[in-house]
């Protein structure tokens, strides 16, 4: 057996103990063996290329006075400033606040739906209402923000929605579930288990299929109900994918997302609905202040390079393999 015909892992082992001119040779050789897949990948590594790598470059403006009559290159350095700024001004705990308290409740009740829906989906024996479950449960992720906040606002509106027109015949009286501040919380995780909890659970019915049936004989055997099954034998087995997922919901801890909140966000509910996202779109789009909106999302954007690192190291301590 060759080096190119070799594991991955003896494989890159082989190729790093040769000289510098046989190394690259034989990467060569590897690509060139593989190039169908490899092409295959080429419009992906393009894509963050060209739309997730290059841009990076553009950060240089957190440090910048940017104008863009001077351009990147010409606009006068400000150092830290525009952090500075941010962190002494009082928008800083609202936001951090707001944003915490919502990526909570994110973590705390949509995280666990997708695998309680897998769970269920995969007791269920008859595979046509099974695949109808699933058929239903996935439409949601297909729709725009713009649609899932609109339905909602059509069937909780005290103009005439639905609900309160229903809440108005009991003789109850409206609730301002659109305006009241309150309600921006409980709505925005309604809506987000809603629209992306039916997608999540492909991974983990994925996960499901390679646990070895057996393991399920043996314990039926042992007088195990299907509850015992799930909680003794599916769980721990989909455990690792379970740690993957919870290591990257934690890296977009404080990414909640623009276009949901902004859909949701009027006079009266902003105070509790206000978080960095659409912080850095009324900083940078509406007032024009690019360098300090810059600077707001690279300190986000830090915040969940540390947190996933964080959280991997973690998961790698208790034994689990973690994303990287």
């Amino acid at each position: 057996m060759t080096a190119l015909e070799a594991s991955p892992h003896v494989q890159t082992e082989v190729v790093q103990s040769l000289p510098p001119a046989e190394r690259k040779r034989t990467w060569w050789q590897h690509i060139w063996r593989h190039r169908a897949l490899y092409l295959m990948a080429l419009p992906g590594i393009v894509y963050f290329l060209v739309f997730k790598y290059v841009p990076m470059g553009g950060l240089v403006i957190a440090f910048q006075d940017y104008s863009a009559f001077l351009g990147i290159f010409g606009s006068p350095w400000v150092g830290f400033e525009h952090f500075i700024r941010f962190f002494t001004q009082d928008a800083f705990p609202l936001l951090m606040t707001n944003t915490i308290i919502l990526s909570l409740l994110l973590l705390i009740f949509s995280f666990p739906v997708p695998i309680i829906l897998a769970l269920m989906l995969n007791e269920l024996r008859l595979k046509l209402f099974q695949r109808s479950i699933q058929t239903v449960i996935y439409l949601p992720h297909f729709m725009s923000w713009v649609i899932v906040v609109s339905l909602f606002y059509v069937l909780l509106t005290t103009d005439g929605g639905g609900v309160n027109n229903l809440l108005v015949s009991w003789g109850l009286e409206p609730i301002p579930f659109l305006t009241d501040p309150a309600w921006l919380r409980p709505l925005y995780v309604m809506q987000e288990i809603w629209k992306t909890a039916g997608w999540g659970t492909i991974i983990y019915l994925a996960a499901m299929t390679a646990v070895d049936m057996q393991l399920y004989e043996a314990s039926e055997i042992d007088g195990a109900g299907r509850w015992r099954q799930s909680w003794h034998i599916t769980l721990p087995a989909i455990r690792p994918t379970i740690i993957v997922m919870f290591v990257l919901a934690i890296g977009d801890f404080l990414e909640l997302g623009f276009e949901h909140m902004f859909l949701m966000l009027n006079s009266l509910n902003r105070e509790v609905g206000e978080i960095f996202d659409t912080y850095v779109y009324t900083a940078g789009i509406q007032n024009g202040q690019l360098s300090y909106a810059t600077a707001v999302g690279l300190f986000k954007g830090l915040v969940g390079l540390i947190l996933v690192i964080a959280a991997n190291r973690l998961a790698k301590r208790f034994g689990e393999e973690g994303v990287f």
